[in-house]
């Protein structure tokens, strides 16, 4: 009875400092300014808008926006660089905050504007391609540099403590290695399962790692876009392709116990399926991770949209059951990934089918 009493306090200590935080936000959600009496107008909180805002990449990493007393928006957060090629003319590099507000630009070759997180020339004959270093990329990267000071840490933790009990980050980690090494990638691949062990693990925490960042306060949603979710399902089937052996390749196009007059039926479907499995990784992710977010996004704006103290404390018994949810879905997520990947590249390189 005492360990229930105290979750359900520290559950609700929980909800209460949301609600806070909540009611505080809400200054932010309305657009308001004054009118030549005086007198405030506010704009609608568009929850469309803020949704989508958050879930889609950006040249400017917002991390959060204020609205002052003359009902100017203001946006704080990372200045990303803009780096955009010019066809004939060359490289030229701008500022993303200086494209906020859909401002005109003036650069060295055209006048620039961000449509919809498209930047272009306002002269539509001067043929422009963006390289910029977007809201998504910059959190990859991060992500890229959160693994490598982590199992570095890991791997000097190793050394430091051969033959010994592990200790500090060491002890987090090694049981979720031990956990997909043994019991996901192991009984998929067996004897070959060295061969693949270093990117069936990097490519599971890259993707937990991203998964992870995402639900933090500010921060992106890089693999709820669906350029990282098919990268990464390419990288599966370029790696399960080149890998495949002759049993892998005689299924596809001398299926057995398929009739000859058969086959230039079953070949193409075959064909199909070798796309259609990482079609299938790209989409899973893509969609999980990002219904996550916008099913969290809109609980949350359900304050914003009644304007209602009450709704805040009501709604934040239900996000922070959901916000713990989307952190075991990044997990999960991530290991569904894995083992799918796991699967598909045993299937590839095994003896027999």
């Amino acid at each position: 009875m005492k360990s229930t009493y105290s979750f359900y306090t520290r559950f609700a200590t929980l909800a209460l400092l949301f609600t806070a935080l909540l009611q505080t936000s809400s200054s932010y959600a309305s657009d308001g300014h004054s009118d030549s009496h005086g007198e405030a107008h506010v704009k609608e909180y568009n929850p469309v808008e803020t949704i989508l805002h958050h879930v889609k990449d950006e040249h400017y990493w917002t991390i959060y926006s204020t609205t002052d007393d003359h009902g100017h928006e203001h946006h704080h957060g990372i200045n990303l660089p803009v780096i955009l090629y010019v066809e004939g003319q060359g490289f030229e590099f701008l500022a993303s905050k200086d494209f906020l507000h859909h401002n005109k630009v003036e650069g060295k070759f055209s006048t620039y504007v961000n449509h919809h997180e498209h930047i272009a020339s306002v002269d539509e004959s001067v043929k422009v391609y963006d390289f910029s270093l977007t809201k998504n990329a910059a959190s990859t990267g991060l992500s890229v540099i959160l693994l490598l000071i982590v199992f570095s840490a890991i791997s000097k933790g190793y050394k430091k403590n051969e033959g010994k009990a592990p200790s500090g980050i060491q002890s987090v980690f090694e049981p979720l290695i031990l956990y997909m090494r043994d019991e996901v990638i192991q009984p998929n691949l067996g004897h070959k399962t060295d061969k693949f062990l270093p990117y069936l693990l990097t490519l599971f925490f890259f993707i937990l790692f991203n998964n992870l960042l995402g639900l933090v306060p500010g921060g992106a949603n890089a693999s709820g876009n669906i350029s990282f979710t098919m990268l990464m399902a390419v990288f599966t089937l370029i790696i399960t392709n080149i890998n495949g052996n002759k049993h892998y390749w005689g299924h596809i196009f001398a299926t057995p116990g398929v009739p000859g007059w058969l086959l230039p039926i079953m070949i193409p479907v075959e064909i199909i399926g070798i796309f259609t499995k990482p079609i299938a990784l790209m989409l899973r992710l893509f969609a999980n991770i990002t219904g996550g977010h916008i099913i969290l996004l809109s609980f949350m704006s359900l304050v914003f949209i009644l304007k209602a103290v009450w709704v805040g404390g009501v709604a934040s018994f239900i996000i922070v059951p959901l916000f713990f949810m989307e952190i075991f879905v990044a997990f999960l997520q991530a290991y569904i990934f894995t083992m799918l990947s796991a699967l598909f590249i045993g299937s590839a390189v095994s003896d027999h089918h």
